[in-house]
């Protein structure tokens, strides 16, 4: 019986502190994926019903619907279902085998041999011969055999290599999953990041038109000059198009995402979540939208000072965590276990037989395996074979040479990728920390701006700036929501 891997619990006994917890998820990709992965059908079959009408649908829901219908992750669990039977495949070599056969042959003309005649009549001439017919009309013969092995080595040994090989195929299926799933989440951050964009290009088209007609209206009461007017009019047309790029955006990020789901309506499919809204020093001051993307990969990243005594732990569990340095090391398992096999072929096999006869023949009609007439016997056999291998030209000698390279060809990529590994890490939490702190400062901007437009907006309907002034607070105000957005984007 075989198990769909894409809903084994790999990480489920995964616990930490909040601060390792967020160096592991980034590292790892996604540490949270077995809960998505073991979720009920119904929560599934829900995620469909985007098919049928169109549906606001959250990251959580998203995952679980692409870990559920990803076709490339079909691929990697069709793979694992192929390792688990090689590991039946294997363990039927320590089973005893029977064979049966069979056979019924009709003489049509029966064989015929010349005997000397002075056998029969000691009187013959010694060039006498008499025809003698060898075999009967009809001849049956059916066979057993079964043989059970007592010892080969090479057999046990490759039973832990069926099983180690199942292990990294498992091991393959949770990287495919945590790589589904991060692609998955990294497109629906494209398509909060895009519909941010068209917000605030709105945003900024709304305001300019506002101000547009603000200052045709004065003037045409002579308080304004026409280049004013103009300056306007060449801002909002520059605007117009960049809209026109921002929800090509959208849609565009809308359809990788359906794929990436494997939701075939990219059209009706909307998202929760706003990056503009989002807080990221206080999860219980978010809306519940942005709370779920918040929690998905876990929110505390650790300070700078604390980094140092969080830091390698947070390596450590990477390490075992991490489905690419877990791939490198079961191989590294396989391959020692391969060159074991190898050496085991030097070693004598002991196997015990037995076959069991049946003959039988008859003339005339046929008499199926001469029941009645007594024209049958039986014979059997048992017996003890072993097998010493003593040479074979060198053969054995030069496949282990070979395992033991590809042996220490996988120690150097494991050594290698746990150090890449440690340093990605280390490199995904300085990011976390630079873009969280980015955040912050630009939180105050986007503050400081929206406050410093509204006092150009007040000052240039009183005739106290310039258009020029309303036009630099216009666009600081819309770059520095924009540089906060790809702040948590970043971040995320």
């Amino acid at each position: 019986m075989t198990t769909d891997p894409g809903h084994i619990g790999w990480l489920k006994n995964f616990t930490c502190s909040a601060a390792v917890s967020r160096l592991v998820a980034l590292a790892a990709a996604l540490a949270a994926l077995a809960a998505l992965a073991g979720a009920p059908l119904a929560d599934q079959h829900a995620v469909l019903s985007a098919q049928t009408a169109p549906e606001t649908m959250g990251l959580t829901q998203l995952a679980r619907s692409a870990l559920d219908r990803n076709r490339e992750l079909r691929g990697a669990r069709e793979g694992y279902v192929s390792a688990q039977e090689q590991v039946s495949e294997a363990w039927s070599n320590v089973m005893p085998s029977i064979d049966f056969s069979g056979s019924y042959t009709r003489n049509v003309s029966p064989t015929v041999n010349f005997l000397p005649a002075q056998i029969f009549d000691p009187s013959a001439g010694p060039d006498d011969y008499l025809a003698v017919q060898f075999g009967a009309d009809n001849t049956w013969n059916s066979t057993i055999n079964v043989e059970q092995p007592l010892f080969r080595p090479n057999v046990i040994v490759a039973l832990g290599a069926a099983k180690r090989f199942e292990m990294l195929q498992s091991e393959v299926v949770r990287g495919a999953s945590q790589s589904v799933v991060t692609q998955l989440r990294t497109r629906y951050y494209n398509l909060l990041l895009a519909q941010e964009q068209v917000r605030l290009t709105e945003n900024s088209v709304r305001r300019v038109r506002e101000s547009l007609k603000e200052t045709r209206a004065l003037n045409r009461a002579g308080l304004t000059s026409d280049y004013d007017v103009l300056r306007l009019e060449v801002e909002l047309a520059n605007l117009e198009p960049n809209l026109r790029r921002a929800r090509n955006a959208v849609a565009q990020a809308r359809r990788e995402l359906a794929i990436q789901a494997n939701l075939p309506d990219h059209e009706g499919l909307e998202v929760r979540g706003t990056l503009a809204e989002m807080n990221l020093g206080d999860l219980s001051a978010n809306t519940p939208a942005n709370r779920e993307i918040l929690s998905f990969m876990g929110l505390e990243v650790p300070s700078a000072d604390a980094l140092d005594e969080v830091l390698p732990e947070a390596i450590s569990r990477a390490g075992e965590m991490r489905s690419d340095v877990r791939q490198l090391e079961l191989t590294e398992e396989l391959r020692q276990t391969e060159m074991r096999a190898e050496q085991a072929t030097y070693l004598p096999e002991l196997s015990l037989f037995g076959s069991y006869v049946i003959s039988a023949q008859d003339n005339g009609s046929p008499n199926f395996f001469g029941i009645g007439d007594g024209q049958r016997a039986t014979s059997t056999l048992v017996g003890l074979r072993i097998s010493v291998p003593i040479f074979q030209g060198f053969s054995r000698d030069a496949r282990i040479d070979q395992k033991r390279a590809q042996v220490r060809q996988a120690q150097a990529n494991t050594s290698l990728g746990v150090d890449v590994a440690a340093s990605q890490v280390r490199t995904l939490v300085e990011q976390a920390q630079e873009a969280r702190e980015r955040a912050q400062g630009q939180e105050l901007a986007v503050v400081q701006a929206r406050r410093g437009f509204d006092i150009a907006s007040a000052q240039y309907s009183e005739g106290l700036s310039s258009q020029l002034e309303l036009t630099d607070a216009e666009v600081a105000l819309r770059q520095s929501e924009f540089n906060y957005a790809q702040a948590v984007y970043d971040y995320l």
